[in-house]
Formats: C-alpha cells, structure tokens, sequence
C-alpha cells in the first residue's frame, strides 16, 4: 500500500526572498515523504506567484485560511518571531502537527504556552534546531558517545553573530529590540550552544551569563540611518555541565577579522575542533578535526551514512523533515521538538536572569 504525503502548508512564503524560500521549500522538494500543498501570504498576488514559482497547489491570503485548509497536514512557520505565538497556536488548536522555526516564542512563557497546547492536542511539533540534523554535528556526537575524547573535561567556544555588528539590514531592524526575542543571545548563540550540548549529550547543571552593549548605535544598511543597538553585541557565558565539564563561549557581534567560529572539545584521552570562516553552526560549511594520544590534528572526514549535503543551509532543513517524517509514521523519537525549545528557551532565560552588573567599590 502506497503511504500518502505529508501535505504541508508553509505561512509566509516570497517568491524572491526569505528562509521559507531560501531554506524550506528546496528541501521539501527533494523529498518524498512530502507534498507542497498551500502557502499564504498577506498579499494574494504575492502568495499566487510564490504558489506558481515552487509548485503549490494552493495559495491563500491569510494563516487562519492556511491552517484550517483541509489539505494541510504539517503547518510551517517560518516568519519573523513575534508572530509565532499566533500562528503556531492556531495551527496547533486546528490539530495540525507543527513545524516552528527557532526561537520558538519571544520568551519562555510564550514558549511554554505553546508546548502545553501541543501536549494537549497530541500532535507533533518540531522546532527548528537544524543543526542536530546537520552530519558534521552528528558525526561529533557519535564521536563523543564512542569515547574518542575520552571523559570530556572542557569546551570551548568563539562565535560571531555576524549581524548586531557596525551595519545590519532593514528587514533584520526588528532584532535590536530585546522584546521580540530575536537577538543575538536568542538567534546564533542559543543556535550553538545547542548544537554544542547535542554533540555531548549533556546539559547544564550551573550557568551565568554577562551581556554587554558595546556599540551604542548601528547602521541601516538600506537608507545609511544610524539607530540605537539596545540589545547586546558581546555575550561571555560560563557553566558547568551535568558531567562536571565546564564550557566557556564568547560571542561577538558583527564580524570578526581573525576567528569567526572555533568550538573546541578537550577530553581525557582525546580532542575535536569544529571551525567555520562565518560565525555560527547554523550558517556555512564546517571543518571537522580531531587528535587523540600523541597524534597531531588532522581532519576527520564525515562517514557516508551520515549523508552529508553540499547545500548547507537547505541541507541541515531537509534532514531535519526527514527525521520528522520518521516519527509521524514510524513513530521514532528523532526531531527536535518543543519540548527541546522549552529547555533551551529555559537556559536562555537563565543566562538574561544571572548577567551581573559590577558596581565601584
């Protein structure tokens, strides 16, 4: 017997520009297991020609049409975050399975309200932490579980936002306010920290954060307008994992001229180092290396039955529909789900909470 697509309906899809488009669609189109049935955009034009360009059957001009449209099975949202808590809920009360982009909500309330109504409707809801699908950070992972460090007694990280830096893009404006939840903290650092934490298998036990503003002002990239930068563009955070390893990672906003990304893992009995010439897991291709004993570094290829995909930002979203694929019909426990948004909205929310404040003495 022939299994029936999974017919998905994307909210928020241009035909020229956004993830949806840039990420989400490609990948959806290489696969099987699923079917390109409606996208919406508030603009009918705009959702009609996005509609004939990627090959959707239907095209709507509002999420509610979207959501309740009888030929979506899987409901993504891949719009800007203050939107996420309506839209996802509204899927979910229409007992649609879910996939949100992260961050998953603009806090942890918000995000904890939108897990218990997943709970509630018994319906699948995967959030989009890509980079547990990514075969470099899985290789890691299995790397880390068959002992090749050894008892991991440290890591360390440096990353870049690449935005919040000297000039950012008008449709990115919407991250400087600390109140959409849209951040550097929120966005590339909450994106590593969970790909670090994923390859070990471990959480935090202890953490504490300091979050600095540097640049008092950025610049629009599109009108040269000089705006106020209110959240911040330099984040140390220090803590202790469950194992008793410690981990260390310093983000920067913008750019950096020398090292963009460096995550290190030193064990007992061995090292890995994964690098990067842009600033965080999510983006761009990586550099696996690794040394045990008295070897010296040396690169460590991906092994083939990880699939690794040339196409890095399309590549880590189609493996991630593919493990969701699994657990709707096989029933596995693969995707990232919001339950794994949740704990990781929770230690964000710790980091903001410890940030210290130095006073003269």
């Amino acid at each position: 017997m022939t299994i029936p697509p999974i017919r998905v309906g994307i909210i928020g899809v241009h035909p020229d520009r956004g993830w949806a488009s840039t990420a989400h669609v490609p990948a959806l189109r290489d696969l099987p297991q699923f079917k390109l049935s409606t996208l919406s955009h508030r603009r009918i034009e705009t959702a009609r020609a996005s509609a004939e360009k990627f090959g959707f059957d239907h095209a709507v001009s509002s999420a509610e049409e979207l959501v309740n449209h009888p030929d979506v099975d899987l409901v993504v949202v891949t719009v800007r975050v203050p939107e996420h808590l309506h839209l996802v809920t509204a899927a979910l009360a229409a007992g649609k399975s879910v996939f949100s982009e992260w961050p998953l909500g603009m806090n942890l309330r918000d995000a904890e309200t939108m897990n218990a109504l997943a709970a509630e409707k018994g319906v699948l809801a995967m959030i989009g932490l890509q980079t547990r699908a990514n075969p470099t950070l899985r290789h890691m992972r299995r790397l880390v579980g068959q002992g090749y460090v050894g008892d991991v007694l440290s890591a360390s990280v440096i990353g870049s936002g690449i935005t919040w830096g000297e000039e950012i893009e008008e449709a990115f404006r919407y991250t400087l306010a600390p109140s959409n939840g849209a951040s550097m903290l929120h966005v590339p650092f909450a994106h590593t920290i969970d790909a670090l934490l994923f390859a070990l298998d471990e959480d935090f036990l202890t953490v504490s954060g300091t979050l600095i503003s540097r640049r008092p002002t950025i610049r629009v990239i599109e009108n040269q307008e000089v705006v106020p930068l209110d959240v911040a563009d330099q984040i140390a955070v220090v803590g202790k994992l469950t194992s008793g390893a410690l981990v260390t990672s310093h983000f920067r906003g913008g750019l950096s001229r020398a090292t963009n990304f460096h995550l290190e893992i030193n064990g007992s009995k061995g090292d890995l180092l994964l690098t990067s010439p842009v600033g965080y897991v999510g983006i761009g291709g990586f550099k696996l290396m690794g040394a045990r004993a008295d070897e010296p570094l040396q690169a460590l290829s991906v092994p083939d039955d990880f699939d690794a995909d040339a196409d890095v930002l399309s590549g880590n979203v189609r493996k991630l529909y593919e493990l969701f694929a699994s657990d709707l019909r096989v029933g596995t426990r693969l995707s990232p789900t919001f339950e794994d948004a949740v704990k990781l909205h929770r230690l964000i929310h710790a980091i903001e909470q410890s940030r210290g404040v130095v006073r003269d003495v």
